[in-house]
């Protein structure tokens, strides 16, 4: 049987996913369900993209609707991003082989505008595209906290909507309630979203979040990504900086997710 990829746009979890078992999980009895099987992984990709393009600036974003989320949260397709504006600037990014799948993490962290460290790791057998996303948005708040400690300006720079949502719009909601859903179904990722939120509450005044295409082409989007599969490859469950020389177009040069 060929291989099908599949993609949620409304369910527990959104993204692109190979398991129907899994998909089907995401999607049975959730109100309004949306999804859609492609026979390739390019096609189900710019399938997912189109819609979240359109969703910028929308119910993606609502958070500063809510007078207890302050946090400026913006989003550009744009390959070219301006690195002077904030002292610490951090791109974080997932990936999954399969999705679920084996999952990593990754991390690049600018400084003053230039890069400065690369971290990779939380590898997952048996993760999601979704929580190894969370996973690298939750590190990336943890060096935002370190950075506004020593007055430095912060921005964090993210290709997934999920989990900006899950952590800066959705966790209100889900608190409010005991962290339960509207609808029936558990919050799939509960504990790193907890954790990312509960630290992202207690910051959002003095940092930005900003969405970012993937890849189109943003130097610190794709070392993220390259980091998150070379998590993938090491098999490395900690999260560690990366120790071999800042050789941008060596490290562009490996495996992509």
């Amino acid at each position: 049987m060929a291989k099908k990829f599949y993609v949620v746009w409304a369910g527990r979890e959104t993204g692109i996913f190979t398991s129907w078992d899994y998909t089907k999980k995401q999607v049975d009895k959730f109100p309004q369900a949306k999804y859609k099987s492609f026979p390739t992984e390019a096609e189900a990709k710019a399938a997912f993209g189109a819609s979240a393009s359109k969703s910028i600036g929308k119910a993606a974003f609502s958070a500063k609707s809510k007078a207890s989320t302050a946090t400026k949260t913006t989003s550009t397709s744009k390959a070219k991003i301006d690195l002077s504006t904030h002292e610490v600037m951090i791109f974080t990014d997932g990936g999954c082989e399969p999705n679920p799948g084996k999952a990593g993490s990754g991390m690049a962290i600018y400084r003053n505008g230039a890069v400065a460290e690369l971290w990779f790791g939380l590898y997952n057998p048996n993760g999601t595209n979704n929580s190894a996303e969370l996973n690298a948005l939750y590190q990336a708040i943890l060096v935002a906290q370190k950075a506004i400690k020593a007055n430095q300006t912060v921005k964090i720079l993210s290709d997934s909507q999920y989990s900006i949502n899950c952590i800066t719009n959705w966790a209100y909601g889900w608190k409010s309630k005991g962290w339960k859903r509207k609808t029936a179904g558990d919050i799939a990722n509960l504990e790193v979203i907890k954790q990312a939120h509960e630290l992202y509450d207690a910051i959002k005044d003095d940092m930005e979040i900003e969405h970012v295409a993937a890849h189109v082409g943003i130097e610190g989007n794709e070392l993220a990504d390259r980091m998150s599969i070379y998590a993938i490859d090491k098999k490395l469950t900690g999260f560690v900086k990366y120790d071999k020389a800042l050789d941008v177009a060596a490290i562009l040069s490996l495996r992509t997710g």
